[in-house]
């Protein structure tokens, strides 16, 4: 008995095509490159897609329904330098802000706090020492407070960060149900957040949740299963917001993974179908003897789900009052000091005519020039400084990106406009575009910002019969018709499971 062929990897199968076809750049259907390369037609099929994928190729579609790859640059990827570029500067960014923040986490807190009782204590020393008090319990008791002072932070600040402290609390921020991007801070009340975390925040901004990368995929796979397993790219394009020239490969690459095959309708419409993914044991034991399976619920569009931007700091007004205030106390501290020369061997004379009034009580107290202070000057004034600086760079630069997520977010306004009415044969008008424009970016658009969503959606200019500019997308036309028909043909026996025969729980 002769067995049935295997099937190639498609990984296999598409290298062998990168081998054979000399000229990938022009069109080929799946026998050319069975032609070209001697594969199985089942192999040179499952190679294309997986090179589709990989090489960012599109597919076209012939009059009598016919398939045509297409590699619009060839078998290689100029893009990968701008994006491993932009790739690299994106990860650098995030290991040095992640750096950034790990140290000066608690070291924010520590310097500020730190520098504002040292402050206090010098202050509060030096008005004894200036007061020439004869009784040395008095005059020592500016240095006994600053002394206390000193103790009482380091205390404070042990007992706070120490990993064996009962009161230790650097992970209450990081728990995994604070970090959520629709609500940013609300999980958690202001007071589960250290002071710590607070003056970051204040610095760098909240920190934001990274994105699950399986989220859009697992979305994407609830619409083919609400779509009786029959898709294309416009639903792809509603459930991502993805623009076209990144839906296709994405599509390419579900085929690979989900056993899929790509259809064309009698218009021309490609539709991509996955029957595997349609089988369910939901609706319990009886379900697998219905001829019919619960209606999984579509997923919603990215319209509904806009970009956001975080908050500036996430933090309350008063946290970032009294932060705020602390560092502006630090600045205007380490700025008197600097007025008056105070380094730290004119601090030390001050003090020592403390200590010892009766040795220098008839002495003037006349600082000598002993250069510029470093220690409670100028690294306490520039520490100030950039704590001020970044919240400020960071709302200037605000401005920028808020125009960015309203421009992505007009862009799936008008996604939303087109997918509405392309299906159904209706032309979209241009005022309609418009309107979704300008109210996601209160802006007036340009032609050329309409035109260039129009164009990325494979669009063409139709104008009314009162001469007014409209739209039509022939490919989502034909797609959404032949989705139609195939869905309408579909078997509900493919979402069912067979009959139980055995069950090892009975």
């Amino acid at each position: 008995m002769n067995q049935a062929p295997k099937n190639m990897d498609p990984a296999a199968a598409a290298e062998v095509l990168r081998q054979k076809l000399t000229q990938p750049d022009k069109p080929m259907t799946v026998a050319d490159a069975s032609v070209a390369s001697g594969l199985a037609l089942r192999d040179a099929e499952a190679g294309l897609t997986w090179l589709t994928q990989e090489y960012r190729g599109h597919l076209r579609v012939t009059e009598d329904g016919d398939l045509v790859h297409v590699f619009p640059h060839g078998f290689t990827k100029p893009w990968e330098s701008r994006e491993a570029l932009s790739l690299f500067i994106e990860r650098a960014g995030r290991a040095l802000a992640g750096a950034g923040r790990f140290v000066v986490r608690a070291w924010l807190l520590i310097a500020m706090a730190s520098y504002a009782l040292l402050f206090v204590g010098l202050i509060v020393a030096l008005m004894f020492a200036r007061s020439g008090s004869s009784d040395n319990r008095d005059t020592g008791w500016g240095v006994n407070l600053f002394a206390v002072l000193v103790r009482a932070m380091a205390d404070a600040l042990f007992w706070t960060f120490h990993p064996f402290s009962p009161v230790y609390i650097a992970g209450t921020y990081d728990a995994p149900s604070f970090a959520a991007p629709a609500s940013w801070s609300r999980h958690r009340g202001e007071h589960d957040v250290p002071f710590y975390e607070k003056i970051n925040r204040f610095v760098f901004g909240p920190p934001v949740p990274a994105p699950d990368p399986h989220a859009m995929r697992g979305r994407l796979l609830e619409e083919i299963r609400a779509q009786k397993g029959r898709i294309g790219l416009a639903d792809v394009m509603r459930v991502t917001g993805l623009p076209r020239e990144h839906a296709d490969p994405l599509m390419a690459r579900l085929m690979l993974d989900y056993e899929g095959t790509v259809e064309v309708g009698e218009q021309g419409g490609i539709l991509y179908r996955f029957e595997a993914l349609r089988r369910t044991a939901e609706g319990g034991p009886a379900a697998a003897d219905q001829l019919w399976a619960p209606a999984p619920r579509r997923p919603r569009p990215a319209w509904e789900m806009p970009n956001e931007l975080p908050p500036l700091t996430g933090n309350s007004e008063g946290a970032n009052i009294a932060i705020a205030a602390l560092n502006a106390f630090n600045l205007l501290a380490s700025s008197w000091v600097i007025a008056h020369g105070l380094t730290l061997s004119n601090i030390g004379l001050v003090l020592s005519r403390q200590m010892d009034p009766d040795r220098l009580r008839h002495v003037p107290l006349v600082l000598p020039n002993d250069g510029l202070p470093i220690a409670f000057g100028l690294v306490p004034l520039m520490f100030s400084l950039v704590l001020f600086a970044l919240p400020a760079v960071r709302a200037f630069l605000r401005t920028r990106k808020e125009k960015s997520v309203a421009r992505e977010n007009a862009r799936l306004a008008i996604l939303r406009e087109i997918l509405a009415r392309a299906p159904s044969k209706v032309p979209v008008p241009d005022e309609a575009l418009r309107t979704a424009y300008r109210v996601a970016t209160g802006e007036e658009p340009t032609s050329q910002q309409i035109t260039a969503r129009v164009v990325e959606l494979g669009g063409d200019v139709d104008v009314g019969p009162q001469g007014e500019v409209r739209y039509r997308f022939a490919d989502l036309e034909a797609e959404a018709e032949a989705l139609e028909e195939d869905r309408a043909r579909a078997s509900e026996r493919e979402a069912r499971l067979g009959r139980v025969v055995f069950a090892s729980d009975e």
